[in-house]
């Protein structure tokens, strides 16, 4: 027979129709996915439903996310609620993704010199400490002062979607520092949630977490890329972190920074490894054919480092699944159990003036006080309202706020009130970004 049949643009034992079908379903879907602001679109669209649920059909709402799932094995048993899975289950995977994503910046990216830091970190810091100071003035002595971390977090995809929606108006460079203020915002954030949100440690847990990174640490140096092998040590790190009393996401975090960064063959090592498999190709030799093909395979797998093959496989998935998931489970405030009364109304006040507010006032006063000091570079097209926008779009709290709020607030009216200040503060700060880049930006921020 033949080896010489063209190939086909479609896999054999296909269905031509249905495959026609199922490439115009999916066309769209990776066009969509290949825009990062996407992914606000959904979470949008699924905090819509979350608070349309929760109010016409509450019990149901809380019902579902509730429901008790678990895994026994012999004996024992562990069993927790959906709403746990996805806050402390999936996330752990968002949060694997952000340790990913500080890795490679710290690595190559925008921190990995301190004159490339200087700024992001300082609009980071400054982005931090002020919201949280507006809601400590707001509620100092009062009942729900433990919620002064909610207001410090930046969601990404909301903001970057903010940017995108202004389009041209918007300076490259704007959009990469966001990025940058981004993700030191997010180690912010996990520092406050290690520090300051956990049980109390346990020994017993604190030894399987320290087991378990001696194991990823040795499986590393031994030279095994494979993300699978990692699991094992994966869980139990977990498993450890949530029985010493720290929050198991961190175990995501950890084994983000522990991922390999540099790739083993690159593209020209995949390139020149490609080229000498396929020379002198014995198709007729199935065993040769296929040990060639490995070859090749471990080239392509390995022309990207772990973290970025990682980044690319996880994020599509973190982005447009585990977080519209994780803001149906939490966005739905049930309006009637939110209480703007008494000390409620100050953590009210509090998150919802410090997002758009103390951003703005932390971002913006930081950065360009960071760059009259020269303490930190200005990039040449940004001017001054550049940073304001800056400011008001890294107010949009939402993912990491809503986040923060579970572990601040006990369930009750103060968390149910928390969660309508985050979704207010946030929705301020996408009005008044979006106002501010119309206006400030139409000549390209030139001061």
């Amino acid at each position: 027979m033949s080896n010489s049949s063209p190939q086909s643009s479609h896999p054999p034992e296909a269905w031509k129709s249905v495959r026609r079908a199922a490439v115009a379903i999916a066309s769209p879907i990776q066009r969509i996915l290949a825009v990062e602001a996407a992914s606000g679109i959904i979470l949008l669209a699924a905090t819509a439903v979350a608070l349309v649920w929760a109010n016409v059909a509450p019990h149901t709402y809380h019902d579902v996310f509730e429901t008790p799932l678990g895994l026994t094995l012999g004996t024992e048993t562990f069993e927790r609620s959906l709403h746990f899975w996805i806050n402390e289950g999936l996330m752990t995977v968002f949060f694997f993704v952000v340790g990913l994503e500080i890795r490679r910046e710290i690595y190559e990216g925008e921190l990995a010199t301190l004159r490339q830091a200087a700024l992001p970190f300082i609009a980071a810091l400054g982005g931090m400490i002020v919201p949280a100071l507006v809601f400590v003035a707001l509620n100092a002595g009062r009942e729900g002062l433990s919620g002064w971390a909610v207001p410090m977090a930046t969601d990404i995809a909301f903001a970057v979607g903010v940017l995108t929606l202004l389009g041209r108006r918007v300076p490259g460079s704007l959009r990469v520092l966001l990025l940058a203020l981004a993700v030191i915002d997010d180690i912010g954030a996990i520092v406050v949630i290690a520090l300051v949100f956990n049980t109390g440690m346990s020994i017993h847990g604190l030894v399987i977490s320290i087991a378990a990174i001696g194991t990823t640490i040795a499986l590393r140096g031994a030279g095994v890329r494979s993300p699978l092998v990692y699991l094992i040590p994966g869980i139990l790190l977990w498993i450890g972190l949530l029985e010493a009393g720290v929050h198991p996401t961190l175990d995501g975090v950890l084994l983000g920074l522990l991922t390999p960064v540099r790739p083993w063959f690159g593209p020209s090592g995949f390139a020149e490894t490609t080229k000498d498999q396929l020379t002198d190709l014995d198709t007729q030799d199935r065993d040769a054919l296929l040990a060639r093909l490995d070859e090749i395979e471990i080239a392509r797998r390995e022309a990207v480092s772990p973290v970025d093959r990682l980044v690319h496989v996880l994020h599509p998935w973190v982005a447009f699944v585990i977080m519209p998931l994780f803001a149906l489970a939490n966005a739905g405030v049930s309006l009637g159990g939110a209480d703007l009364g008494g000390d409620a109304l100050w953590v009210f006040l509090g998150i919802a003036i410090a997002l758009p507010v103390g951003k703005l006032l932390g971002i913006a006063g930081f950065s360009l006080a960071a760059t009259k000091l020269r303490l930190a570079v200005r990039p040449a097209e940004l001017g001054s309202r550049a940073f304001i926008v800056l400011g008001l779009v890294g107010g949009i709290g939402f993912t990491m706020s809503l986040f923060i709020a579970q572990l601040a607030f006990p369930s009750g009216a103060l968390l149910e009130t928390a969660k309508l200040a985050v979704l207010t503060g946030s929705g301020l700060a996408i009005v008044l970004g979006m106002g501010a880049g119309l206006v400030m930006l139409r000549r390209h921020s030139e001061p």
